[in-house]
């Protein structure tokens, strides 16, 4: 039972992916409704049902506004895990600070960017403009926090039928 589930609150509001047992259990409870379903089955004491794809909470949650943490994994997020300098998505990412550090360069959603191994190495401790490296878009903090993880959240934005609860924002490029 490894299948994602959007949970969304009363409000249609996206709360959380869990896994496929998590939203089961909260279905046979009665704390949620199903509103779409996967094409698969699940068999149980009381018969087979369909995979739940996104549930719907029966009562309203109440969440405090959460806060985005600059983390190497939003960061990650926020650059779709694609290199910053030569737009290539790999595997070995890195993080790097646009203006380094030696030269008062501050770690902050402005100042970093996903970066892979080759062009970091390439950029090294020097400023950007003697780098001979340009980056694709400006780095910046998102406007958008979702209540779900942000790596969970572009991670969600795939999904056909969940694109209708996710809100979308142009503004920023990496996010289209």
């Amino acid at each position: 039972m490894s299948q994602e589930v959007l949970v969304l609150n009363s409000d249609y509001e996206p709360l959380n992916v869990c896994h496929l047992r998590r939203a089961v259990t909260l279905i046979y409870l009665g704390k949620a409704e199903v509103l779409h379903v996967n094409g698969g089955m699940i068999t149980t004491v009381n018969g087979p049902i369909k995979w739940p794809s996104v549930v719907k909470l029966r009562h309203h949650v109440k969440r405090p506004l959460p806060e985005l943490k600059l983390s190497r994994r939003t960061v990650f997020a926020r650059d779709n895990y694609t290199c910053q300098y030569c737009g290539q998505p790999a595997k070995d990412l890195t993080i790097d600070h646009v203006v380094p550090k030696r030269l008062g360069g501050v770690t902050n959603w402005e100042n970093v960017v996903c970066s892979c191994r080759r062009c970091n190495m390439k950029k090294g401790d020097k400023p950007l403009s003697q780098s001979g490296l340009n980056l694709r878009h400006p780095p910046r903090r998102p406007h958008y926090i979702p209540y779900i993880s942000l790596s969970k959240y572009m991670a969600t934005r795939n999904n056909p039928l969940w694109q209708a609860y996710l809100p979308s924002y142009p503004e920023n490029p990496a996010w289209d």
